[in-house]
């Protein structure tokens, strides 16, 4: 029996459409954005991108729902970079509650807190060239790059320095990358490539133990989950 290989994200464009034409646009569940002019339909995700994309958005969502750090969206859902600007639809992005107000009903206005976007085949360059420099100039404050793809299994991470330009981040010798915008939020890249991704409420609970702000009663609850998740 033949398996035919599942679809990646290669994007088709139509030019000249306005971004009040772009809004007018049915919602097919698949990702589209607007530069420019230029409606970008995104073809659906591989599996790999896929559970990529959502293990990290439900430790995201898990630790900043238990912290009440702010929202954590995934894609399709807009957002306009800056007035005129772009208007794009991360994979997973994050945004403090101090930026809650930038949040309509059907987008988030400006530079998201944090911005994850998984690399397929077909978003190589708009992903590390178009999206890098349109998240810096839009101030989202971290952006990670992360490329499951076979033969790459790539991550990269950078925050903002003090010129207001990325900076690409390290990992620790443990290959840990921890998080300058989520305190005490780290990911082990390792865990993004294993066949089996491991549970993420074992995981949020081990970072919670050690979170800042917590009591040391409520640690040792986390510490206690994260021992019987195990």
């Amino acid at each position: 029996m033949t398996t035919m290989p599942a679809p990646d994200r290669r994007r088709t464009k139509r030019k000249d459409l306005s971004y009040a034409e772009y809004l007018a646009l049915p919602d097919d569940g698949r990702i589209v954005e607007w530069v420019d002019g230029e409606i970008i339909r995104h073809m659906p995700a591989t599996q790999i991108h896929q559970d990529v994309a959502s293990y990290i958005e439900a430790l995201l969502r898990l630790y900043v729902n238990r912290l009440r750090l702010g929202r954590v969206f995934d894609a399709p859902f807009e957002v306009r970079l800056w007035p005129d600007g772009p208007a794009r639809e991360p994979d997973v992005l994050f945004i403090g509650r101090e930026r809650l107000g930038q949040l309509t009903e059907r987008r988030f206005e400006g530079g998201p807190d944090l911005v994850v976007e998984v690399v397929s085949p077909g978003s190589v360059t708009i992903d590390r060239v178009d999206k890098f420099l349109e998240y810096e100039r839009a101030g989202v404050s971290e952006y990670w790059l992360i490329d499951p793809r076979a033969h790459q299994q790539q991550a990269d991470f950078y925050v903002r320095d003090d010129a207001g330009r990325f900076a690409a981040a390290p990992l620790d010798d443990n290959g840990v990358f921890t998080s300058a915008v989520l305190p005490g939020f780290r990911l082990k890249v390792a865990w993004l490539w294993q066949a089996e991704l491991p549970d993420a409420e074992r995981i949020v609970a081990g970072l919670l133990a050690d979170a800042p702000g917590l009591s040391d009663e409520l640690r040792a609850v986390y510490r206690e989950m994260a021992r019987l998740l195990a």
